[in-house]
């Protein structure tokens, strides 16, 4: 696997062949991304590809596998927000912290496996530098009935 700490996150992104998806605009009084200071604050971002909003719930309709796929949509989407707001994703030092909200049944307790996802997918374009602290919570339900909610906090 080639990693960032080899080449810039743009060449590791072009490298694995993954491709960003559009950004998506904030659906409310709110903005996708704000920067204070060195750190950029990205709003929850839902699961979602080409087809729209990835949906359902873990450990009723939907498996871990599908959730940890999900969470890595989610990933490739404040991918897509970071590089709208920073023009490249080379001026990302490192990422701070990653919050993931999983929709899933109550008693659900492989949060963290779903939000995995996300974790494995940074870690891939950042390298060492994609650690990250982080919180994975399932919850009762996510807007529009999205899988998974990811929500990042990233230093330049």
């Amino acid at each position: 696997m080639i990693q960032y700490s080899e080449m810039g996150a743009e060449k590791a992104i072009l490298e694995a062949g993954l491709v960003l998806p559009q950004a998506p605009l904030a659906g409310g009084n709110y903005v996708s991304a704000k920067t204070v200071g060195s750190l950029v604050y990205l709003a929850g971002v839902v699961s979602a590809d080409e087809n729209g909003v990835i949906v359902g719930t873990v450990g009723l309709e939907r498996s871990v596998e599908e959730g940890y796929a999900a969470a890595r949509a989610c990933a490739l989407t404040q991918l897509a927000v970071l590089r709208r707001h920073l023009g490249s994703l080379d001026v990302v030092k490192e990422i701070v912290s990653v919050n993931g909200y999983v929709n899933a049944v109550p008693g659900f307790t492989d949060s963290p496996k779903v939000v995995n996802g996300a974790s494995d997918l940074l870690v891939q374009v950042f390298g060492e530098p994609g650690r990250h602290v982080r919180a994975a919570i399932g919850v009762s339900s996510l807007p529009r009935n999205a899988l998974v909610e990811l929500q990042m906090v990233v230093a330049i």
